[in-house]
């Protein structure tokens, strides 16, 4: 019984501190980046729970800045990794060296490659061939990296921040849908406004960026996740996640026109996980101890986007994903809240 209560002492703990951090937070990140809130905020959310995310966006929008500030909030152990057409798949994840002892016998040692960090920035991630874009998947969905036929374990917590330039850039290479699948979210970084591109142009070349405090360490996020793991959901909105996704999918029963005309290729099952799981993170961050739809819906846009394939007709109709997001969830009845 005694286990039990202390169990739930620490449970009660970590919920106060996530929620009583979320000032500390925007405090600490606003000293570096501005504006970009809900970017910021769905990748904390992913964060907690335990996803990769993958940012979208035109070069010189401060995803590599946005990452580094973010993980800096984090007392983890951070490695950026710039992709590059000429990167091999060893450069990231280690690799075998021959080596040699004092009795002159030879014996192959693994030396580990920057993956093995805490939060890992794949910085330009679609500037790199397939074959090294492929090394990421056994990482980032099994958390060790394989060489000469052992496994190495990964250190915990670990994510996987990318930041990928539009994919109609020259130079730059599709990721595939299996890695694409990988990622949580699809975070899009758009151009600042005006008033806040004119503050960062004020801050950034009047004075050095202030420096970072970490506010949690890797015990705290390793809470976090059990902690968000155990917020409950009722039924109808696991439901309503289930159906949110697979509404995407042309050709099933129940699967609206537009579907069907516009999609070629759906969500699969990770789409309703990261729905239920995301709005977990986000209803604990906003001090509730419930799921409600309105979290479902507010992270639709970013579990969503890379995970659907436009057809032909879509796009010469100059169809979006976000159009074809909205139709779906304005297709998709809404559960009623209880109480």
């Amino acid at each position: 019984m005694s286990t039990e209560l202390t169990e739930f002492e620490l449970e009660r703990q970590t919920v106060e501190k996530l929620i009583d951090s979320r000032a500390r937070m925007e405090s600490e990140l606003s000293k570096v980046i501005i504006g970009q809130k809900e970017v910021t905020h769905q990748l904390l959310i992913s964060l907690f729970a335990g996803g990769h995310c993958l940012l979208t966006g035109a070069p010189g929008l401060a995803k590599t800045l946005l990452v580094s500030t973010i993980a800096q909030i984090f007392e983890l152990k951070f490695r950026r990794i710039q992709f590059t057409p000429d990167l091999m798949p060893a450069d990231i994840t280690g690799t075998e060296i021959l080596e040699e002892d004092d009795n002159h016998r030879r014996t192959m040692k693994f030396v580990p490659g920057p993956i093995f960090a805490n939060v890992v920035l794949a910085d330009e991630i679609n500037r790199t061939p397939p074959k090294t874009q492929a090394a990421l998947l056994e990482a980032m969905q099994e958390h060790q990296v394989t060489s000469g036929g052992q496994g190495h374990q990964l250190p915990e917590p670990f994510f996987v921040l990318a930041t990928q330039n539009p994919i109609e850039m020259e130079g730059t290479y599709p990721l595939p849908e299996a890695q694409l699948d990988r990622f949580m979210f699809n975070v899009l970084v758009d151009y600042l406004k005006e008033d806040d591109e004119v503050a960062v142009v004020a801050q950034t070349t009047s004075r050095d960026p202030e420096k970072i405090q970490p506010i949690f360490s890797g015990e705290d996020v390793r809470g976090f996740h059990q902690v968000v793991r155990r917020v409950p959901v009722a039924e109808e909105m696991i439901r309503y996640a289930v159906q949110i996704a697979s509404a995407t999918r042309p050709g099933q029963e129940g699967s609206p026109d537009f579907v069907t005309e516009w999609i070629s290729w759906g969500a699969g099952l990770r789409a309703a996980q990261n729905l239920i799981l995301g709005a977990k993170a986000r209803a604990l961050l906003e001090g509730r101890a419930h799921v409600s739809p309105a979290d479902i819906q507010a992270l639709s846009a970013p579990v969503l986007r890379h995970r659907i394939l436009l057809s032909y007709r879509a796009e010469a109709e100059g169809i979006t994903v976000e159009n074809v997001i909205d139709q779906i969830l304005d297709h998709v009845k809404m559960p009623i809240e209880q109480g």
